[in-house]
């Protein structure tokens, strides 16, 4: 059968290859991918990491494997998730930003986190948050009109479309203060200290380096900013008497349900970081993709908004009717998975795939190279979100992991998926969203799947 038939697409219809990094060579020596890491993970693997189940290698005295097989996968990130942690890289890269938050605790700490914060993701509490989506995404579509024809920038409105959303949902509070200042932060921190160096690879979590020097500077810096963020929210006050409506009371009324242990300060501004910024620049970096995507296929763009446009009118948008927008957010983070890459270090012995992993051993699973592998996908590079809709099967849960699995699947996958398909269905709804430019679009891995550069778009009237 062709592929037409497989997904019901129009016959005359190819579906869309949107560009992709180049295959590293499978010859790359150590020091020329210690180089190209730097520059992007994505571009350190060669042709064999798309068609291989496992591929083993040695990584500063220590083995590697890249896991390419579900059953491997679950293995690791389920049946025996509590031999495996984050390297030392991953915990100099991420804690400045990150403190001891959910996304790096272990152990006890890590699970009275996820006890504690589960209650304030659950669909329900999520379904509660919406008005603030909503809100924000009209805003910035009040805002696009007044740039019609213009040239204008998706990524960087995307991202300050989503860190405003992300300051509602969590604080009630507008970020027109410190909206400028967060983003600030976050491209400081992206551009001068999220990219490992040569010696955060090589060097024990002990010995600290001149980079970790700088980072402690900056982590200073930036949690007296949150902070303050916490400290206004508080002087805003509560209803009394009234539900929690946003993230903080949430959290701040959170209880540990075994111990009915409360978050310290410390701890809470560490959750308040992780969440705006593991939020917004992954939801950020996921819409972008899908609009550059749809920019490119206008058949499917003009679908979305039909199917936005098919609501009641004056009604807000019902994110369960948006089937078909919420399978192009599915085949967006399956061709860009803004998470690209997880990293595990091994604590004791274990066999994966019939190998034999040692202590300090590193694992990577990497959702860019699970997600196009030619054993699980037909025609992995094909932007097709059909693939995702009835009749098509689901894919195996271990192949597809734009939010992890297991335990420590990401707590606000639900949020960000939500928020992203509505912002999806009401931007495409009131625009149709066009390229100005036709250099492609590289994919580049650093911390999230980002271009290479942000194309220039334009939007007109639909």
């Amino acid at each position: 059968m062709s592929i037409a038939e497989v997904y019901d697409l129009p016959p005359a219809r190819k579906p869309l290859v949107p560009p992709q990094p180049p295959r590293a060579p499978e010859n790359m020596g150590t020091l020329a991918r210690m180089r190209a890491m730097r520059e992007s993970a994505i571009g350190t693997w060669g042709q064999k990491a798309y068609e291989e189940d496992v591929i083993k290698g040695r990584f500063f005295g220590r083995s590697s494997f890249i896991l390419n097989t579900p059953d491997a996968i679950r293995h690791v990130l389920v049946d025996n998730y509590e031999n495996y942690t984050r390297t030392p890289t991953g915990f100099r890269v991420l804690r400045p930003m990150l403190g001891q938050g959910l996304l790096i605790a272990e152990g006890r700490a890590w699970k009275h986190q996820r006890r504690t914060l589960a209650p304030a993701f659950t669909p329900r509490a999520v379904s509660m948050l919406i008005p603030h989506m909503l809100a924000v995404t009209d805003e910035t579509i009040a805002a696009l009109k007044g740039k019609v024809g213009q040239t204008i920038d998706l990524r960087e409105t995307m991202q300050r479309m989503t860190l405003e959303i992300a300051g509602r949902t969590m604080f009630s509070l507008g970020m027109g203060h410190h909206g400028a200042t967060l983003r600030d932060f976050v491209m400081e921190y992206a551009g001068k200290l999220a990219r490992p160096h040569l010696l955060d690879l090589a060097l024990p979590l002990w010995w600290p380096t001149l980079r970790d020097l700088r980072r402690a500077h900056f982590r200073k810096r930036w949690t007296a900013f949150v902070a303050m963020l916490m400290a206004e929210r508080r002087a805003a006050g509560k209803n009394a008497g009234a539900p929690p409506h946003d993230l903080f009371e949430l959290m701040e009324a959170a209880r540990d349900p075994e111990t009915g242990k409360a978050f310290s300060d410390a701890q809470l501004g560490d959750e308040v970081a992780t969440m705006i910024l593991a939020g917004h620049e992954t939801t950020a970096t996921a819409l972008f993709w899908a609009l550059y995507l749809l920019a490119l296929e206008p058949e499917t763009q003009d679908a979305v908004a039909a199917e936005a446009r098919a609501q009641p009118a004056g009604a807000p948008l019902d994110v369960e009717r948006l089937k078909f927008t919420r399978a192009v957010v599915d085949e967006t983070v399956r061709l860009y998975p803004p998470a690209f890459l997880v990293a595990r270090a091994a604590y004791g012995a274990d066999i994966v795939a019939g190998l034999s992993v040692k202590p300090r051993d590193v694992i990577l699973i990497a959702p860019w190279l699970l997600h196009r592998h030619e054993k699980l996908w037909r025609d992995p590079n094909a932007f097709i979100p059909q693939r995702f809709m009835a009749p098509s099967p689901p894919p195996d849960r271990f192949a597809y992991l734009p939010f992890g699995a297991g335990p420590r699947v990401c707590i606000g996958a639900h949020f960000a998926l939500v928020e992203a398909t509505l912002a999806l269905a009401r931007l495409t709804s009131e625009f149709r969203i066009e390229l100005k430019e036709t250099t492609p679009v590289i994919p580049v891995g650093v911390v999230t799947t980002q271009p290479d550069h942000a194309p220039a778009f334009v939007i007109k009237p639909r």
